[in-house]
């Protein structure tokens, strides 16, 4: 083994080699070993140092793909490409003269002579050598791990095989419940797999959460579906005859049936290399690094998760990797720089649920005090850890993240409001009066690259930013995961508001007016069409234009909102409207993953008769339709082609149906429990109101769709406090709840008003739903809205019930125009022989089905055919003519 090198490394700017065969140069060289995440950005952190434009830089990368965003990997699997995925700019290397070779590890490092040699056989002498191999992924030793159909998850590779061997399994089990265990689950189950996870620990994430939020996020992903098994481990992988997993046996002696395992148990330091050539290493793994992430040579240099750090940890996480990187390339520069330690905060979504934690998120710190709300029906949990003088230690947050970007910041100092109103729900509490101008310049905004306010605020000062994205550019802030991109954009804008700059808060580059301006325009004026807006109120430079992608469906949606009133049509595709309208809106049906289309009748209020049932399942029978029943107490039919969804309409016009506009932004579903017509607790018939509302509001457009639900008593089986509009009975009438919202990001309802009458509850759900068709943004669910406006709850109830601005009363006239005018989309479509021309695969060739739309058979069903949607395997000619695949 070479002896250790000793004496100061030679600074980039200084050293010098000499040509001897050895792919030196008379510029100094340095070879950076390892080409994941944190190496690029290193290489980043180089060229931002003009380093690169001194030394001669070579890479090594053992992956056959340049650097790309690890902590977005699985997004793979919901339609991004590896290409997606790509970090840097694409002519980043040959802009800095930096030398890649990929599929090409270095595989000996000889300290003595300092060169290091890859697996190619390339040999190349360093003046500095920064080793950024990253970790491998820890694979218990149990018997069976190397079984065919076990995995583990951690490259695109990695997920390219999952992917291929998923096709032929029915079943897939994880070993490990961490962060990235349960991204593997969501792939799997993304694939069509009966999923379990196995974890060794008591609860999910032990890491990151505690046991209350380990049970919320355990009940969650249990209720999509995934099949949780903790305080239990592997102790073996069973295999068929052929060598083929067939199950798992557990320690507690149960047995998992699954032919496809994904081990993600863990990682471990990549630091075989340094240990091969001599270097110190943590006794537990981890190349030993100094404050200047030196290494025991001080030629060498190490970053990432292969380092054991300064403070004695080894960094799983990608921002303390882009700190360590920081910190080597000044260090190597000649600057002062030190890593002693970083943030290990993270926010990240799981299985569709946020999940984040900050600080000391355990609460081990002595003295500590806990701040907890939990709603296990709504999944949604949070805690704070606050000190005895109430300053703010950590948290942990499962199910609503929102409040992440502003609590991280303020660890470690006193809030300036009372904890419990930081974790109350809007609706639950008065709500907190928080935002990032209460953060000190010295609160990290960006984890991911240690950015702070005074930062942010130095590049709109100092550096003259005028943008969001321009900020973003000077600061790196927001580049990262993208969790502080909402506090950024505030901080942004108020700075340059203070600063007397003009902030554009325009729809979109075709229109400097809000979306709420606009419907203002289009009412007052009664425009019935896109092309007179533009024209007359769009920037000049867009006037007489096509417009945008984002412009083109909001106005229309504002035209097909206002339709009765100001005479236009109403139907969305006629004439000019049929071009602006978003993807589904275009054949009145939602397109799936294989461009089959799903089929959502209306049923008011859950309520359907068994002749109406035995329609659809004709109809689904008929056609090849895969039916699921549906969260709104409707039934969807899928796998329609475009040139069936008539007929399909036709079959459930006939039987007295119509369209549940599942396809638009408009009102979905009311949802209802059967209320005290057959509940022993229910105090009102909410089928019957329910029914009435949904048969009301059908076809409402509305900036973003709308759902409601009616419960019949306070047990609120219906979930009304989840709902855009809920209704709860009492005793004494109707409860009006407002702004609530369920899915990714749940917010309890508001109560708005209560004790109505079925003629009072009608009126304020009509003035409420029209105000907020009129004043919110595009795409803005009620949720949001309701938190934005100014005034928030408090205004929208002096409106609507109070009638603060005297718009009451045409508010509910803009709703009578719209129940007196409304058409059903499929009947209006079937009745004209001009509008059932649009519904064919193939223009050139009516009644020819699209052969890319193929279904293979599942439980008793259909589902799309995967194959067919990966596309043939082409062969690809050389240059010299030959073939290859």
């Amino acid at each position: 083994m070479p002896a250790a090198s000793t004496g100061t490394a030679p600074g980039i700017a200084t050293a010098t080699t000499a040509a001897d065969g050895t792919g030196a140069t008379d510029r100094p060289t340095l070879a950076l070993v390892g080409h994941g995440m944190v190496g690029q950005r290193f290489l980043e952190a180089l060229a931002d140092r003009g380093l690169t434009e001194r030394a001669r830089v070579a890479v090594f990368c053992e992956e056959p793909r340049a650097a790309y965003d690890r902590v977005q990997l699985t997004s793979y699997f919901t339609g991004r490409t590896p290409g997606d995925l790509a970090l840097g700019e694409p002519e980043f290397m040959e802009r800095h003269g930096i030398e890649l070779h990929l599929g090409d590890p270095v595989v000996a490092v000889d300290r003595e002579a300092r060169t290091v040699t890859s697996r190619a056989g390339r040999t190349l002498r360093y003046d500095t050598l920064v080793l950024a191999t990253g970790s491998y992924p820890f694979v218990p030793p149990v018997p069976g791990k190397d079984a065919e159909g076990c995995f583990v998850y951690r490259t695109i590779e990695d997920l390219l095989a999952i992917e291929e061997y998923a096709k032929n399994s029915r079943s897939g089990a994880v070993v490990g419940g961490g962060l990235l265990g349960l991204e593997a689950a969501g792939a799997l189950k993304g694939l069509g797999l009966e999923t379990h996870v196995v974890e060794f620990a008591p609860r999910l994430m032990p890491v990151q959460v505690d046991e209350g939020g380990g049970a919320a996020l355990r009940r969650t992903i249990e209720e999509m579906g995934v099949e949780v098994h903790t305080g239990v481990g592997t102790q073996e992988i069973t295999a068929g005859d052929g060598g083929s997993v067939t199950g798992m046996t557990l320690s507690d002696g149960s047995a998992l049936a699954t032919d496809l395992v994904v081990f993600s148990a863990g990682i471990r330091p990549r630091d075989q290399l340094a240990r091969d050539c001599g270097l110190a290493v943590g006794e537990r793994g981890g190349i030993t690094v100094d404050a200047s992430c030196r290494t025991s040579d001080p030629a060498v240099y190490a970053i990432g998760e292969c380092a054991l750090a300064a403070d004695g940890k080894v960094y799983g996480l990608v921002a303390p990797g882009y700190e360590m990187a920081e910190t080597a390339a000044a260090a190597i520069a000649g600057a002062e720089a030190a890593f002693t330690g970083a943030d290990t905060s993270t926010k990240l979504k799981l299985l569709g649920v946020d999940v984040a934690s900050f600080g000391d998120a355990h609460g081990t710190t002595e003295g500590c005090l806990d701040v907890v709300y939990s709603d296990s029906r709504s999944g949604v949990y949070k805690k704070l850890v606050v000190g005895s003088d109430g300053a703010l230690l950590g948290g942990v947050l499962v199910g609503d993240a929102d409040a992440y970007g502003m609590l991280r910041p303020l660890t470690g100092s006193v809030p300036p409001v009372p904890p419990e109103q930081l974790v109350l729900p809007a609706g639950a509490g008065a709500p907190a009066a928080l935002g990032p101008s209460a953060l000190p310049d010295e609160a990290v905004i960006c984890s991911c690259h240690n950015v702070t306010k005074g930062s942010i605020r130095g590049a709109v000062t100092e550096h003259s930013c005028t943008t969001v994205p321009e900020v973003k550019k000077c600061t790196k802030a927001g580049t990262g995961c993208g969790s502080c991109v909402k506090v950024l954009t505030t901080l942004v804008n108020d700075e340059l508001e203070a600063r007397g700059v003009s902030v554009d808060k325009g729809l979109c580059g075709c229109f400097a007016l809000t979306r709420a301006e606009l419907y203002e325009i289009v009412r007052v004026r009664r425009l019935t069409t896109y092309a007179q807006v533009l024209d007359e109120h769009g920037r000049e430079e867009a006037r007489g234009g096509d417009g945008c992608e984002i412009c083109k469906p909001a106005v229309a949606s504002i035209i097909a909102s206002l339709a009765p009133s100001i005479g236009a049509d109403g139907y969305v595709l006629d004439g000019e409207q049929a071009a602006l309208q978003d993807t589904n809106d275009h054949f009145l049906a939602n397109i799936q993953r294989n461009g089959s289309y799903s089929v959502v009748p209306r049923i008011p209020g859950g309520e359907i008769t068994p002749e109406k049932l035995i329609v659809i399942g004709e109809v689904a029978r008929d056609f090849g339709l895969y039916t699921k029943i549906t969260g709104g107490q409707r039934i969807d039919l899928f796998g329609a082609s475009v040139d069936q969804l008539p007929q399909i309409w036709a079959r459930l016009v006939d039987a007295g149906f119509e369209s549940g506009h599942a396809y638009g932004k408009a009102l979905r579903t009311v949802k209802s429990c059967v209320g005290q017509t057959w509940c022993r607790y229910g105090v009102q018939d909410s089928v019957r109101m329910a029914i009435e509302l949904e048969l009301r509001y059908r076809g409402l457009r509305s900036p973003h769709k709308l759902k409601s639900a009616v419960s019949g008593c306070a047990r609120e089986c219906a979930e009304a406090r989840g709902k855009d509009f809920g209704v709860i009975a009492t005793s004494n009438g109707w409860n009006l709840y407002v702004g609530g919202n369920g899915g990714a990001d749940p917010r309890h309802a508001d109560l708005l008003a209560q004790d109505l009458s079925d003629a009072g509850l009608v009126r304020l759900i009509d003035r409420f739903l029209m105000f907020y068709i009129r004043t919110a943004d595009r795409l803005e669910r009620t949720s949001v809205w309701l938190e934005r406006i100014d005034g928030g709850l408090d205004h929208v109830r002096d409106v609507v019930v109070h009638d603060s601005l005297g718009i009451c009363g045409e508010l509910e006239r803009l709703m009578a125009d719209h129940v007196a005018g409304y058409r059903d989309e499929w009947g209006a479509t079937l009745e004209d022989p001009e509008r059932l021309r649009r519904f064919v695969s193939f223009v050139n060739a009516p009644g020819t089905p699209d052969p890319s739309v193929r279904f293979v058979p599942e439980r008793d069903q259909v589902k799309p055919d995967l194959d067919i949607l990966a596309g043939p395997v082409l062969p690809v000619r050389t240059l010299e003519g030959s073939s290859a695949r």
